[in-house]
């Protein structure tokens, strides 16, 4: 009878380890592997002539995706030619993924010569003397005068820039700075210079220029006029000459459109 008795308590123990295994849940443990570290992501910089503007950036490592920063803008590949505007030492950068986690890295390219020629956008903003730059001013006033220069248009169009809702300079109420002025230069780096005076001291921030979707951003700091509440510096760019520039925003303070008119000093 003992024996029965261990042998029942046996098969019952039995039983009991069979169900607590069958309940317990199966995990599919994948994880992200890094397949190598920062160190090991290899940048490359290659320049058409020593010291050139036109440049290729690539990354060269295996297994890593990610996108370049190459200051004119964004290319979400990894490899990137374009021609640069700016003399001087420039840093890149690419961001990615090594797997398990993202990661940047920078890389530094010296230019020496504008040995290709820049879009012809850039020169109408800076001038052919890319060092030197251009200055800019409202094309009218300081005062009111009744052209269009500085105005409130339809919102979300950039088609309707000429569609003046509101001539506020023209009409009665310029801009504080009106009578003020903006500078931009390639000497060293894209530098944006503001003026909100005849005798005022500059500021300098600076610029991104984006030819391919025809947009100006200003870096930590703004362009004259700009006490409407255009609070990321991000304009489109409606024309660009050599003797005009028009600029406008979608969405100013109290979501209407502005319109910007400005000619070369």
């Amino acid at each position: 009878m003992k024996n029965n008795n261990i042998m029942y308590i046996g098969l019952f123990l039995t039983s009991v380890l069979m169900f607590v295994t069958g309940c317990e849940p199966i995990e599919d443990r994948d994880y992200l592997e890094n397949s190598t570290d920062v160190s090991g992501v290899e940048l490359v910089a290659t320049q058409s002539t020593p010291g050139g503007n036109l440049i290729e950036l690539s990354m060269v490592t295996p297994g890593v995706t990610g996108y370049w920063d190459y200051n004119l803008g964004k290319a979400f590949t990894d490899k990137v030619s374009f021609i640069y505007p700016i003399p001087g030492s420039s840093t890149f950068t690419f961001t990615g993924t090594l797997g398990a986690e993202f990661f940047t890295k920078t890389i530094d390219v010296q230019v020496d010569q504008l040995d290709n020629a820049l879009d012809q956008d850039w020169y109408d903003l800076v001038s052919n003397e890319t060092g030197i730059g251009k200055t800019w001013v409202f094309a009218g006033g300081p005062d009111p005068d009744g052209q269009r220069w500085w105005y409130m248009s339809p919102p979300d169009d950039a088609g309707a820039w000429e569609t003046a809702w509101w001539n506020a300079a023209g009409d009665c109420c310029p801009p504080v700075d009106a009578a003020g002025r903006m500078q931009f230069d390639l000497d060293g780096a894209a530098n944006f210079t503001y003026y909100s005076g005849p005798d005022a001291s500059p500021q300098v921030s600076s610029f991104v220029l984006d030819v391919a979707n025809q947009t100006l951003q200003i870096n930590d700091g703004d362009i004259l006029g700009s006490e409407q509440g255009n609070q990321d510096g991000l304009y489109t760019i409606v024309s660009l000459t050599e003797d005009e520039m028009i600029l406008y925003v979608p969405n100013n303070a109290g979501g209407t459109g502005w319109t910007w008119i400005f000619r070369p000093e």
